[in-house]
């Protein structure tokens, strides 16, 4: 049998290991993403000692944190710009845009490894680059040391034939996996889309589609690199980095699953899960409060151009509000010239920086109860900043059907289809990247009240005696763990103040609980910490004193952080043993050393209800020493001494 291309590429990158699906490997990685709410990775960066990273490219995006209502956000703004001048990575300044789609224009290429310090880095797949999305320390470990090490992932075979039938979009496409496969079926798994439909797609199509391989839990997302990636290139003026890259025509795949593109009608997500997908007609006629186009999943010169031809000449419905976000100052200056953002604004249309925006909380929160429709790829509870909103996740084409509507609208609704095609050249001015400093040593880093030094953990002592803190159910988001929006991402470069939110939407009492206690357990459920690549999710338990997590399962991202930061996730070996638990018990832990170089289980006394029950691990060596040293700075720190 022949290789797939996921196989092919990580076979090209391998350093370490075998290519055995669970079993970990290291990869060398060629291009490293960063953005601005990596202030503590910088300084991770920093405490390493090394004049520059290692990768060939790496570049530090200005995206997430755009609302400046007060000092500390441009604050990390200019730390960050110095620090990247110093330190040799290209700097991306504020409005250039969402750093996944200025990467797709500007410097995603075929079979490059590329780690990125967000779970949508993915979407770099739709470009035939294996782009995987991991946590800051993660990230940075790997852009020091020019390896990435991961559990080598099996390799789902989705085969797409026929073409999109009219008003189907690409988020159509993606909705249909995550209903087909859930929200967890992606862990451990990379998705490679092929088959004569993956041809019908253009890269920013394909860009949609790996970008919410995210929600899915994936590795990445990935599509083979072929004309129509020769195209856009060409178009971007990079026809140099293009190659031809497929899977053998007789490729093994680890699982298999089809979709007929021309068989699929639009679909939508219903709160409060990406996996929670029905077809539109069966939520048509919904009454719509708020309707927002943009994100890193919908924001290309395409889907903007799509809507805009919608509205052309029409007005919005007048009990709603529309908010449109461009991806890129790329696509925000060419919709300007060819007047598509004319007719948007006459429409009634608002329109915002070319930012993260609304999608990770910063700024359009809906009103108290409202039912909001949103081209994003989240819709978690509170994400959009209002507890109670009500958050549908659908394309572009929906989304302006129902702006123009006042409901919930199936686009096909409009009549005839609209088409639009990839330009064939892309406006290239590449003037608000900055390169790194051509002499370093005259660099000042510049570092403002506000951020603070990154918490490190102690060793893992043999012995805990703990409480639990928290038991929370299955599914639980890092946006749950710790909430996003404008007055709390402000503070992430100074973990002691983000800390006092963690688990607020969960459990108000829980800061005070943890530090009365002088830290503790938290016992989870299925798929603890789903969602963002958020380290703050992991720093704000270290900085409050969690020593471990008991939980069912986790998301591959939020699992590395807790490990990368010297927490232990810990998983029962008996799922039914979660039930014996409750906040409060307190639990005894001996032999832990042993337990975790050996590969052994740990067994947990219950000193308040009675009762020993086992703490299963799946640590590798080098993660096992990595926990014992106190996280992952520790360990590499050590052994550079």
């Amino acid at each position: 049998m022949g290789q797939n291309l996921t196989r092919k590429i990580i076979a090209a990158h391998l350093v370490e290991g075998e290519m055995t699906p669970g079993r970990e490997i290291a990869i060398a990685v060629d291009q490293t993403l960063t953005h601005d709410l990596q202030v503590l990775g910088w300084q991770q960066f920093e405490a390493l000692g090394l004049p520059r990273g290692r990768t060939e490219l790496w570049v530090n995006y200005t995206d997430h944190n755009m609302l400046q209502t007060d000092f500390r956000n441009a604050d990390d703004h200019r730390y960050l710009q110095s620090v990247a001048a110093k330190h040799g990575a290209l700097f991306s300044r504020q409005g250039n845009g969402i750093c996944h789609q200025v990467h797709l224009e500007r410097f995603a290429a075929p079979g490059k490894t590329l780690v990125g310090t967000d779970s949508h880095t993915a979407t770099a797949g739709g470009m035939g680059s294996l782009a995987i999305g991991v946590g800051g320390l993660d990230a940075i470990a790997a852009t020091a040391g020019g390896r990435l090490y991961i559990a080598m992932p099996k390799v789902v075979g989705v085969r797409l034939t026929g073409t999109l039938g009219p008003w189907v979009a690409a988020k159509d496409v993606i909705l249909e996996v995550l209903r087909r496969l859930t929200v967890k079926g992606g862990v451990g798994k990379v998705i490679e889309y092929h088959g004569p439909g993956a041809a019908s797609l253009s890269v920013t199509q394909r860009g949609t589609i790996c970008n919410m391989g995210a929600e899915l839990g994936a590795t990445s997302s990935i599509f083979p690199s072929d004309e129509r990636t020769r195209a856009f290139l060409e178009a971007q003026d990079r026809g140099r980095d293009w190659k031809p890259l497929a899977a053998d025509r007789d490729a093994a795949y680890d699982e298999t699953m089809e979709i007929d593109l021309g068989a699929l009608e639009p679909l939508i997500a219903k709160p409060h899960s990406p996996g929670n997908v029905v077809k539109v007609k069966e939520v048509e006629g919904l009454a719509v409060d708020q309707v927002c186009v943009g994100s890193c999943t919908n924001s290309s010169y395409e889907d903007l151009m799509a809507v805009a031809a919608v509205l052309k000449g029409k007005t919005i419905h007048p009990h709603l509000t529309l908010t449109l976000t461009p991806g890129t100052k790329q696509v925000y200056t060419m919709i300007a010239r060819n007047g598509a953002l004319a007719d948007m604004i006459a429409a009634g249309a608002r329109l915002l920086e070319a930012s993260c925006g609304p999608c990770c909380g910063q700024g359009q929160a809906p009103a108290t109860g409202a039912v909001s429709v949103r081209s994003f790829n989240r819709n978690f509870p509170g994400r959009s900043g209002t507890p109670d909103a009500q958050v549908y996740l659908a394309s572009p084409e929906t989304c302006a059907a129902t702006a123009l509507y006042g409901a919930i609208t199936n686009p096909r609704a409009l009549g005839d289809p609209i088409v639009i095609a990839p330009p064939d050249r892309y406006l290239v001015d590449d003037n608000l990247i900055l390169p790194p400093a051509r002499d370093p040593g005259s660099v000042e880093i510049v570092c403002g009240p506000n951020i603070k030094p990154v918490p490190v953990a102690e060793p893992v002592p043999d012995e805990l005696r703990r409480r639990v803190l928290i038991k929370v159910g299955d599914h639980v988001t890092t946006d749950a763990i710790l909430p996003s929006g404008t007055h709390i991402l402000s503070l992430r470069s100074n973990v002691p103040a983000i800390s006092e939110y963690m688990f607020t939407a969960v459990d108000p009492d829980f800061v005070r609980r943890a530090k009365e206690w002088k830290g503790g357990f938290i016992v989870g459920g299925v798929n603890y910490g789903q969602g963002s690549s958020r380290d703050h999710a992991a720093m704000a338990p270290l900085y409050l004193g969690v020593k471990a997590i008991l939980a069912i399962s986790y998301a591959r991202i939020h699992y590395t952080n807790l490990v990368n930061l010297g927490i232990m996730p810990l998983t029962f070996a008996d799922p039914e043993d979660w039930e014996k638990l409750e906040q409060g018990d307190e639990l005894e832990m001996t032999g832990i050393h042993a337990a975790l170089r050996e590969g052994k289980p740990l067994k947990v006394k219950n000193l308040t209800r009675g009762g020993v029950f086992t703490l299963a691990h799946g640590f590798t060596p080098r993660q096992a020493e990595l926990i014992l040293a106190g996280g992952l700075l520790n360990y590499i720190t050590g052994k550079r001494k």
